[in-house]
């Protein structure tokens, strides 16, 4: 197991938005996520991503960079996310997943409703994931923002709604909530400005339109659970989760957040597991 040093944050969240963030599911802090030069870093690393990916490789399946970029560990460790996390889930936290969602401008494709969890199924003994969806660039109604639908995220016996199959020619998925489980007309636009974020628990309904304007959205979603959560790693040898604060409660095993994984990656790519 890898261990941790870091002292605990200072937490960001009051105790009401605690309470809000548990009973809505999802939650929108209104100061800016990190210091300018420091979030002017984190853009510029993920600029250069995106103009080294492979010619025909769409901009929303840059999944898991953090496997082949350790210099992301500097954010996705960072006191300033960590004290937005530890308030809901506590001291004892390891990243799940993260994630570059990029819409270009034009053509970018739409992302079916759906819960995280749904696509996590057997991942974890415990299902709960906190998701920080920072804004790289302005997220908007007009450049497809993403939509929430509050207070579904403790509904259903499996943890997850039923699923239809759609066309994945203009999705990112090829699954979406099936139509008489949804209420679209409940949704709220989730509008944030370059270095703001939303969180969202991983079984909320949420989704977002495609993005046809003239301006590019992408955002970084970083994802974390408790430590009292365990990986099935014998059904998902692909993934791996690292140990951001605390210690270890569930048994698992850590990656090194100061190493590459470069066959993790192609791996997990290879068997589908583009996650979201």
């Amino acid at each position: 197991m890898v261990a941790t040093t870091f002292s605990s944050p200072p937490a960001r969240l009051t105790s009401e938005q605690v309470a809000e963030f548990n009973r809505e599911g999802w939650l929108m802090p209104r100061e800016p996520v990190f210091a300018q030069p420091k979030f002017d870093r984190l853009k510029g690393f993920f600029d250069h991503l995106l103009d080294e990916l492979d010619t025909g490789t769409r901009p929303e399946a840059m999944d898991v960079p953090h496997f082949q970029h350790p210099e992301l560990f500097e954010w996705l460790f960072s006191d300033e996310v960590m004290g937005l996390v530890q308030p809901i889930l506590g001291p004892d936290i390891a990243l799940f997943a993260s994630h570059f969602i990029c819409k270009p401008r034009g053509n970018g494709k739409r992302v079916p409703w759906h819960e995280d969890s749904a696509y996590w199924r057997g991942m974890l003994d415990r299902m709960e994931v906190v998701t920080v969806w920072l804004a790289i660039d302005p997220s908007t109604k007009e450049n497809g923002c993403m939509y929430v639908v509050p207070r579904t995220h403790n509904t259903g016996k499996s943890g997850f709604s039923d699923y239809d199959d759609i066309s994945k020619e203009a999705a990112v998925f090829p699954t979406e909530i099936t139509r008489t489980q949804r209420n679209d007309a409940a949704a709220v636009a989730v509008e944030l400005a370059p270095n703001h974020c939303s969180l969202h628990d991983g079984r909320l309904i949420h989704g977002s339109p495609p993005n046809t304007s003239s301006l590019r959205r992408c955002g970084y979603t970083m994802r974390y659970i408790s430590t009292r959560s365990r990986l099935n790693v014998e059904d998902f040898p692909w993934h791996q989760i690292y140990l951001a604060r605390g210690q270890d409660r569930a048994g698992n095993a850590y990656a090194d957040p100061t190493k590459a994984y470069h066959e993790k990656a192609r791996f997990r790519a290879a068997h589908g597991k583009n996650g979201h």
